[in-house]
């Protein structure tokens, strides 16, 4: 499936929530990560990015978060552009991201770290606290700990809580379950799939790329800074280059994976 007929397939009046185009990007000046890479994602999707190691996948993240210099090309947030703003401009105009590593405070109880992604709407905490505390009850429970002291699992869960304090359109995360046991692996993918459930856009960076394609409506294969393949999970899941290049085995049926638990 071509990303024509991706688009073609949305109604023609739905304009996307975050779309990248023909972005190239790197860290240092005439050094490239990104070589022309396009994505698109709408209200309420779930969009999966896997690949190879080095193929340009958290740099995408980082690009669109202001973190990472675009170089030619442009990212669009609800049709403005958001080229090269600051992170701290992206926050505040509904994009949370949330970093494979050091995304959370150690120092900081839960409760603090909760804060501190409210800091330019405090009147709203409250509100954002009790959103939080329903959507993540185990922080709740624990909303005095400090965040140190925290499991993997558990800081993940932490890192995406404040990141929703601000309300955001579109969610990035990077790697959310690098370094987590299985069943942690799985609990992260299920709470990323109820995130996405309250309306929040996902845009996910996977290196488990068949579990990735079990949850996400569609994904990207990235492959030497461009977009090599897109297309549903189910699509990609079946695809036999995908398979073959990058899954290694046939990928289960993703449709189970998509139910009310999730």
């Amino acid at each position: 499936m071509t990303e024509q007929q991706a688009v073609a397939e949305r109604p023609s009046t739905q304009q996307a929530v975050v779309e990248v185009t023909d972005v190239v990007a790197g860290y240092l000046p005439g050094v490239n990560i990104l070589n022309g890479c396009n994505l698109v994602a709408y209200p309420g999707e779930m969009i999966g990015i896997i690949g190879p190691n080095g193929a340009g996948k958290s740099t995408l993240l980082k690009a669109m978060f202001g973190l990472v210099k675009v170089h030619s090309g442009n990212v669009t947030l609800n049709g403005r552009d958001i080229t090269n703003l600051k992170a701290n401009q992206l926050v505040a105009m509904g994009v949370g991201f949330v970093p494979q590593t050091n995304n959370v405070f150690p120092s900081l109880t839960i409760e603090e770290n909760l804060r501190m992604g409210l800091f330019m709407r405090p009147k709203k905490i409250d509100e954002r606290l009790a959103a939080m505390w329903d959507l993540f009850p185990v922080l709740h429970d624990r909303r005095n700990q400090r965040a140190g002291g925290l499991s993997g699992g558990e800081r993940q869960s932490l890192a995406m809580a404040r990141a929703l304090m601000m309300e955001p359109s579109v969610l990035l995360l990077d790697e959310p379950s690098a370094g987590l046991s299985p069943v942690r692996q799985d609990e992260t993918f299920l709470r990323t799939r109820r995130i996405n459930k309250t309306g929040v856009c996902v845009v996910m960076v996977e290196q488990n790329a068949r579990r990735c394609l079990q949850i996400c409506d569609r994904g990207y294969v990235l492959d030497q800074g461009r977009d090599a393949y897109t297309g549903t999970g189910r699509e990609l899941s079946k695809d036999p280059k995908v398979i073959q290049l990058y899954l290694g085995t046939l990928a289960e049926d993703v449709d189970t994976a998509k139910t009310d638990s999730a």
